[in-house]
């Protein structure tokens, strides 16, 4: 504990013992999921992170405070609350400042994750360059922040609403490593394939944790990207996506969306269009990484590098 920072009890017993503890951010309960389906994933991903043999930790800002494991009950008055804040890293400051309810992003909750001692996190999709960002300059904090932020993070790929091409070069030009879990695609979230190849694969937690430990041990002070597709009776196929993303783009155009608002317009948007499909999707990917994360939390607490 220190003076913004507040550890559940059970999370800083893991961490001090070496036992594995995955992060979970809160933007996806507050921002990506309607609700009843918010808090039911919620705790079904913690519920997965557990039966793993880890500790989950969902981060979010309360009161003032980042907090690293919210509690059973902070968890349900978060996913029942409306108007709460999507707080990044930029915004953070200002947030406690504040005292506001926040729900970090992937780059917020990996920044905190790293306060906290927590070495692997779990999310749905990492963010990226947004179509158009020739243009409009709009690249997600969190490619940035996955190059200088030691947190290995288990995601589906990028968003599929991104220019992915553009997404995976980023990376590469930051130094940050992608690698496939079990596959040599990279995902595009809803998708098992976006088409794009992957120079790197794991095929093991085993494996996964011994490339944390070089990665760190070199001091390459990066995060690591895990892409983990999403099951495969969940996956869509890239044609009915790309339509339905398509309709999306044209819709947050006409109303003027920009910023922190077009994710979750979007990812409301093919909800609707999809008549559901994408929301299961989604769901699904979110139990599956936080299960792998868990995996892979528990053979890197093995090598006693945690």
């Amino acid at each position: 504990m220190d003076n913004v920072l507040v550890i559940r009890e059970d999370v800083a017993l893991a961490l001090q013992a070496g036992q594995p503890v995955v992060a979970l951010e809160s933007t996806v309960i507050a921002h990506g999921l309607p609700r009843p389906q918010n808090l039911q994933t919620a705790r079904a991903m913690e519920a997965a992170v557990r039966e793993e043999g880890a500790i989950p930790a969902t981060i979010a800002i309360l009161d003032g405070r980042l907090v690293a494991g919210l509690s059973s009950e902070q968890l349900a008055a978060f996913a029942a609350s409306g108007g709460i804040a999507k707080v990044s890293r930029a915004d953070l400051a200002a947030a406690l400042a504040a005292r506001v309810t926040g729900a970090t992003t992937v780059a917020a909750t990996m920044l905190i994750a790293e306060r906290a001692g927590i070495r692997v996190f779990a999310t749905g999709g990492i963010g990226g360059v947004h179509r158009g960002a020739e243009r409009s300059f709009d690249i997600s904090a969190d490619l940035p922040e996955l190059a200088r932020t030691p947190v290995a993070v288990v995601c589906a790929g990028a968003k599929a609403i991104l220019d992915l091409p553009r997404t995976l070069e980023v990376l590469e030009t930051l130094g940050v490593p992608v690698a496939g879990y079990r596959t040599n695609k990279f995902p595009a979230f809803y998708m098992e394939d976006s088409g794009l190849p992957l120079q790197s694969r794991v095929d093991t937690p085993a494996e996964a944790a011994r490339w944390m430990q070089l990665h760190w041990q070199l001091g390459l002070m990066s995060g690591i990207v895990f892409c983990n597709p999403p099951p495969s009776a969940s996956a869509l196929g890239k044609q009915e996506v790309d339509g339905w993303i398509a309709q999306a783009l044209q819709s947050a155009a006409a109303a003027e969306i920009r910023g922190k608002a077009v994710t979750p317009y979007l990812l409301d948007y093919l909800a609707k269009a999809s008549g559901g499909k994408t929301l299961q999707t989604n769901i699904a990917l979110l139990v599956h990484n936080a299960r792998v994360a868990a995996q892979i939390a528990k053979a890197y607490s093995s090598l006693g590098s945690a």
